[in-house]
C-alpha cells in the first residue's frame, strides 16, 4: 500500500486514504472467503448426489484451498492497481486545489520564520499576561491589609474620641493638650524614678563599703 500520509486528503475525507482502501481489501478477501466456503458446500452437496464418487472431503478441502491460494494472488495483483488508480484519481487533493478552511493561509501567507516569531512573540504576550495577573493579585492582598489596617485606624480614632468627650465632660479642657501634659508628666516621673535609683544603688554601695 502507499506510504505517502496523505495528510490534506485526511484532513478533507476525515480518514486516510490508504485506511479506506486497506477497509476494502479486508472486506474483498472476507467476502472471497465466504465465496469459497459457500462453493466448498454447494460442491460437497453434489458429489453426494453422484453415485460412485472417490472425491472425499479433505481432497475437496485441499483443491479449495488451492483455488483460494491462486484466487489470492491474482486479486492482489488487480487490487493493487485498482488502489493505485483510486489513490490518484479519486481519493486524491490535486496540487493546486485548496480547503476553503485554508484559504486564509492563501490571504495571508507566512513563512516559517515569520510564523516562529509570531510564536515567540505570542508565549511573551502570555507571560506578560501571567506577571500582571501575579502583580494584580499582589495589589488586592495588599487592598486588602490596607482595609485592615485602616479598619483598626479608625478604632483608634474612635477611642481618642472617646477620650476627648470624657475630659470634656469631666471639665480637663482639650483633650491633646491634656495628653501632652500627661506625657511630660510622665517623662518627668520617670526622670525622678531613675535619679532614685540611682541614688539607692549609691546608698547600698556606701552600705557595703562601710
Amino acid at each position: 500500500m502507499s506510504v505517502d500520509p496523505m495528510a490534506y486528503e485526511a484532513q478533507f475525507f476525515g480518514f486516510t486514504p490508504q485506511t479506506c482502501m486497506l477497509r476494502v481489501y479486508i472486506a474483498f478477501q472476507d467476502y472471497l472467503f465466504e465465496m469459497m466456503l459457500l462453493v466448498e458446500g454447494v460442491m460437497l452437496k453434489k458429489l453426494d448426489s453422484i453415485p460412485g464418487c472417490k472425491i472425499s472431503p479433505p481432497q475437496l478441502r485441499k483443491c479449495t484451498e488451492k483455488f483460494l491460494l491462486f484466487m489470492k494472488e491474482h486479486f492482489n495483483k488487480l487490487f493493487s492497481k485498482m488502489e493505485e488508480v483510486l489513490l490518484q484519481l479519486v481519493l486524491n487533493i490535486p496540487k493546486n486545489v485548496l480547503l476553503p478552511e485554508d484559504r486564509v493561509q492563501e490571504q495571508y501567507p507566512y513563512s516559517k520564520e515569520e510564523f516562529q516569531a509570531l510564536q515567540d512573540e505570542l508565549q511573551q504576550l502570555q507571560q506578560q499576561c501571567r506577571e500582571e495577573a501575579a502583580a494584580e493579585q499582589a495589589l488586592r492582598a495588599e487592598l486588602e491589609e490596607q482595609k485592615a489596617v485602616k479598619a483598626e485606624l479608625e478604632k483608634i480614632l474612635q477611642c481618642f474620641d472617646g477620650l476627648e468627650n470624657i475630659c470634656r465632660e469631666h471639665g480637663a479642657g482639650n483633650f491633646k493638650e491634656s495628653f501632652a501634659l500627661l506625657t511630660q508628666s510622665s517623662k518627668k516621673l520617670q526622670d525622678v524614678l531613675k535619679d532614685v535609683e540611682e541614688k539607692s544603688k549609691k546608698m547600698k554601695l556606701c552600705d557595703q563599703l562601710m
